[in-house]
């Protein structure tokens, strides 16, 4: 088994990084990738800079360059479910293209022909973290994630997202990286940790929280690797 352990911007990667052993980067594509083990178990790491198309290209890679036969992402989110709160730790049930949007031929918003308005992680994934949840004493929640290529800070923004998806948190990767493992046949697990309320404070928030956030969702993500094992 090879992991990938992918996040968006240095900061989500940056604290799994300090735990890892034989650690060895490997510059590609206009990026920079870890080759590394965490307690016997091979994985490569990488963030994919942030939005869509970086992240596409990142999960791809990989994938197909480097042989990862599954992949976590683990990252921070706006949340949009008024009972999400800032640090909570949530996984993707399942993940949307917010702003893909062709409804003007009759199509649902974020569905194109041939594609999926949703997409679902691997349900042996969800469970090893349902499991890790519980050995630590850790709450998971789960929730509709909705992606798109912009940060939202506007409240009428937020509402139409949530009503239209039913969406219950907000980040700009998850369903670009879950629409390639689902084409290529690789088990996916996408966890957030709640890093503002993507309302008109979201800058503020954001700022004061992605650190902290971001090293709930990578310590998790280690210890589900350390059961995948």
């Amino acid at each position: 088994m090879k992991i990938a352990i992918l996040g968006a911007m240095p900061e989500e990667v940056e604290p799994l990084l300090e735990k890892l052993d034989d650690i060895s980067r490997v510059d590609y594509a206009d990026n920079r990738y870890y080759k590394a083990k965490y307690k016997g178990v091979e994985v490569v790491v990488a963030y994919s800079k942030i939005g869509c198309a970086f992240s596409t290209l990142t999960a791809t890679i990989l994938i197909e360059h480097f042989g990862c036969d599954t992949l976590l992402f683990s990252g921070v989110a706006g949340a949009i479910n008024e009972d999400f709160k800032i640090g909570d730790l949530i996984y993707a049930s399942k993940l949307c293209k917010h702003d893909l949007d062709i409804t003007a031929f009759g199509h649902p918003a974020g569905f194109v022909p041939e594609g999926k308005v949703f997409i679902y992680p691997d349900s042996n994934l969800v469970e090893v973290a349902k499991s890790v949840a519980n050995s630590k004493g850790i709450e998971l929640k789960e929730g509709v994630v909705a992606t798109g290529d912009q940060f939202i800070s506007s409240q009428e923004k937020k509402e139409q997202i949530k009503e239209t998806f039913n969406a219950d948190a907000i980040e700009m990767e998850g369903y670009s990286v879950a629409l390639v493992c689902d084409a290529l046949n690789v088990p996916f697990f996408i966890l957030r940790a709640i890093s503002d309320s993507a309302d008109m404070d979201a800058s503020f928030d954001f700022d004061a929280f992605l650190e902290k956030s971001a090293k709930v969702s990578a310590d998790f993500v280690l210890e589900m690797v350390e059961k995948l094992g």
